[in-house]
């Protein structure tokens, strides 16, 4: 993984710099493409942005099963907050994570969440495979905390709807949910409290339900899991695979088309020649780096006027549900540089949390993990719970690697405040002296972006009331 970094982080540089230009670095330049060709590699590279939501989902399946063993139907946890070696997009530092992931084609899955336990919660969402929300869950939930027993229903399903749980129909085979304990801190009593309440969800077919098999809890800390998408040839050998997977929707017919174009089509091998693998090569790179300015710079709306910080979802995810569909067009653009860096999606979004993202400077540069930056927070955040700030690499939107911590968060013990309520963070290779505790560190010459995070989010954030600064270069 650190070499397939290493070898794209001076591509990358130059890729997401504004005032750089990569017209010299196209296929069209460089590989002499015919006729046919360029429009081989035009569609591939809207083939990757199309599928980046189900290829995330995929990548994110497949790492954690081949590194972390978590198989369908099994329920993976972390005993301690996941660290940098879990390689998924945009995580947090301040919950340990949870991972479900099924497959309803074969008939309908229950997912059994227990009720709040004594000083412990639960809180996430119940998805398909593309990434669309089907129910939230647990104590900012559907169930709000008193448990539910969630059927998951295959596409066209015709059967019986038994009384005692919550149906929902998945248009997808597969689905996932990331699950996030709700605990007060991350004490060793409260992640052991956590563990054990996380180990009293079920999952199983409902064709079994009468005695169900026992469901396997697997351990994922500390595990080096490559849970992210390679652009590069092999991107298309994932799209293949969903493709072979997964159900088939009206509603991407017009890109299925596209896909046939390209040598991608259900039923059928996918067997590009050595030529459509460089270009395919070509394409996946030039897509990587449009969803990176596209994310960090176009599909996000501004959240205060005159700021460089936005919201973290493209605008028109929250208003469709992040189903995508708009009146008279499906969103394609947004949603793919948006899955790039994010995974998972809410139904709710706001109810439990709310991001913010920022990825320049108070002059408008874009962050470099060689230089030193100072984010000042002001007093009161507008939360009932808590705060963090975490960086995350613009190549992957991933932590930086061998870094001790990624991030800070208000309920971080030793987060030093000042006279007068405000907080100071540092961002830079070095911490600064005696400001260790609020130092998030960073790797020279890569570049990232920041995620602000709100964890019961009150109104005054929304009615911009309490304003977030933008930070500033030392």
């Amino acid at each position: 993984m650190k070499i397939i970094r290493t070898a794209c982080l001076a591509f990358l540089v130059a890729c997401i710099m504004p005032q750089v230009s990569l017209a010299q670095n196209t296929a069209t330049d460089m590989l002499n493409l015919n006729l046919a060709e360029r429009m081989l590699h035009r569609r591939a590279v809207d083939a990757v942005i199309w599928s980046m939501p189900i290829v995330n989902f995929q990548a994110m399946r497949d790492g954690l099963k081949n590194d972390g063993g978590l198989a369908t139907n099994a329920v993976g946890y972390h005993s301690k907050v996941q660290n940098w070696k879990l390689q998924t997009t945009t995580n947090n530092n301040t919950t340990p994570y949870v991972f479900i992931f099924w497959n309803v084609k074969n008939g309908p899955v229950v997912i059994d969440i227990p009720p709040a336990g004594d000083g412990v919660g639960l809180f996430g969402t119940l998805m398909g495979a593309w990434q669309r929300p089907l129910q939230d869950i647990g104590d900012n939930g559907f169930d709000a905390g008193r448990g539910a027993k969630y059927l998951i229903l295959p596409p066209n399903y015709q059967g019986a709807y038994p009384p005692g749980y919550v149906s929902l129909k998945q248009k997808t085979y597969n689905g996932y949910t990331l699950i996030r304990p709700i605990i007060s801190d991350v004490s060793d009593a409260n992640l052991e409290k956590a563990e054990n309440h996380v180990k009293q969800i079920k999952v199983y077919p409902l064709a079994q339900a009468a005695n169900p098999p026992m469901t396997r809890y697997i351990d994922l800390y500390d595990k080096d899991i490559d849970g992210v998408a390679h652009f590069d040839a092999s991107y298309f050998e994932r799209i293949d695979r969903m493709i072979q997977e997964e159900n088939l929707e009206q509603r991407d017919m017009a890109f299925l088309g596209l896909l046939k174009s390209i040598g991608i089509e259900k039923g059928a091998r996918f067997n590009p020649s050595d030529r459509h693998q460089e270009i395919f090569a070509d394409a996946a790179r030039e897509a990587h780096e449009y969803m990176i300015e596209n994310y960090l710079d176009r599909v996000t709306p501004p959240f205060y006027p005159d700021s460089e910080w936005y919201s973290a979802v493209p605008v028109n995810g929250v208003p469709t549900g992040f189903d995508w569909d708009m009146p008279n067009y499906l969103d394609y653009d947004g949603r793919g540089s948006g899955y790039f860096a994010f995974y998972t999606s809410v139904k709710n979004l706001g109810a439990a949390s709310f991001y913010l993202k920022t990825s320049r400077d108070s002059a408008g540069q874009r962050f470099n993990g060689s230089n030193d930056y100072k984010l000042i927070v002001p007093r009161d955040v507008p939360v009932r719970d808590f705060w963090s700030v975490i960086a995350y690499r613009a190549e992957d939107a991933t932590w930086f690697d061998d870094q001790p911590h990624a991030g800070i968060a208000s309920s971080d013990e030793g987060v030093q405040v000042n006279d007068d309520g405000t907080i100071d963070v540092y961002f830079s290779p070095e911490p600064p002296l005696g400001k260790e505790a609020n130092w998030v560190p960073t790797t020279s010459g890569e570049e990232y972006f920041l995620y602000f995070r709100t964890y019961g989010p009150k109104d005054e954030l929304f009615t911009k009331e309490w304003r977030l600064n933008d930070m500033v270069r030392q």
